[in-house]
């Protein structure tokens, strides 16, 4: 029987709001394909993204755009050729390794010939807010190991001076989301190493990455916004240490696996992150905790209501999915 294509578009509550330095949000919406060749289904989830020029109507328009090669036989590795990086490809290519897992009777990991996924610490994300806010909620989450502190800007020593002091001893890593400027980089830096920060994540712009190579980095910076896939490896040379995988920037598993690898072999950190997703959206992504100093695939704990059969979560220790929800 051919293959079908079909999508929908999901709205998911957010536990209270998300708030980084481009805005918040009390709620997400995911753009799900959903590819059947009348005997198993497979199933990808996607965060359109505004930052990246995405839509929900543009990433469906994409993706509705490839049903006649689905039905064709669309394989994983065609898809590079056929769309750009992004959400769109994403939420194809993992709907395309679940259907070939399902197919099989094997798992995602060892089509890919990755090592089956073990459980791991994730992040768990403060939002921006004033000193006093975030202080408090690090002090309703000073249990968890492992925190992701939203930052915007100026007053952000103040901001994480007060963190650290309401979770003293959680590992703690800060998110700019490009929000720090050249005349306040360099405090900036020096408040996170004041308080122990072991990662600083897209501290400046996209673009002005240039900077980096010119400045002391007395703690780790990590590039997000500034890195899709492995075509962006050879920008970032001095300027940053670590880079963060996120698949819907990557365009799916199959192209960040190869990321990873070639991340590594450059000598760069590997974090494995998200966007605001449910657990189908982080699913794919725990088969790239083996390659990560740093997991961030928190989304679904900061949601109101997840899938039926969601990640398993012990406080921050995620555990890879049972076939019925992914791969």
């Amino acid at each position: 029987m051919a293959r079908t294509l079909s999508l929908s578009i999901e709205r998911f509550p957010i536990a209270g709001a998300f708030t980084i330095s481009r805005g918040s949000r009390t709620e997400i919406a995911v753009v799900v394909a959903t590819i059947t060749d009348g005997a198993v289904v497979g199933r990808g989830e996607c965060v359109p993204y505004p930052r990246y020029g995405e839509s929900i109507e543009s990433v469906a328009a994409l993706i509705e755009g490839q049903a006649d090669a689905v039905a064709g036989g669309l394989a994983r590795e065609e898809l590079r050729d056929r769309l750009p990086a992004g959400a769109a490809r994403n939420a194809l290519d993992c709907a395309l390794l679940d259907l070939e897992a399902k197919g099989q009777g094997r798992r995602a990991w060892e089509i890919l010939g990755l090592p089956a996924p073990q459980p791991a610490t994730t992040a768990y994300t403060l939002s921006l807010g004033t000193p006093e806010s975030m202080g408090e909620a690090a002090r309703a989450a000073a249990a968890r190991p492992l925190l992701k502190v939203k930052l915007g800007g100026d007053g952000d020593p103040e901001r994480i001076a007060a963190v650290r002091a309401g979770s003293p001893r959680a590992r703690l890593i800060v998110d700019a989301n490009e929000a720090w400027r050249p005349a306040n980089v360099e405090a900036n830096l020096a408040a996170c190493l004041a308080a122990g920060v072991a990662l600083i994540e897209q501290p400046l712009p996209a673009g002005d990455d240039a900077l980096l190579a010119r400045i002391a980095h007395p703690v780790p910076v990590c590039a997000d916004e500034s890195l899709h896939d492995r075509a962006g490896l050879d920008a970032l040379a001095g300027c940053y240490d670590a880079i963060n995988i996120k698949l819907d920037k990557t365009g799916g598993l199959t192209e960040a696996v190869l990321l990873a690898q070639e991340a590594r072999e450059r000598g760069l950190t590997v974090m494995v992150g998200c966007m605001l997703g449910t657990s189908l959206g982080m699913a794919p992504a725990t088969l790239l905790m083996h390659h990560a100093a740093f997991v961030d695939l928190d989304g679904p704990l900061l949601l109101a209501r997840d899938r039926d059969r969601p990640l398993r979560y012990d406080g921050s220790t995620i555990h890879p999915p049972q076939a019925d929800l992914w791969g």
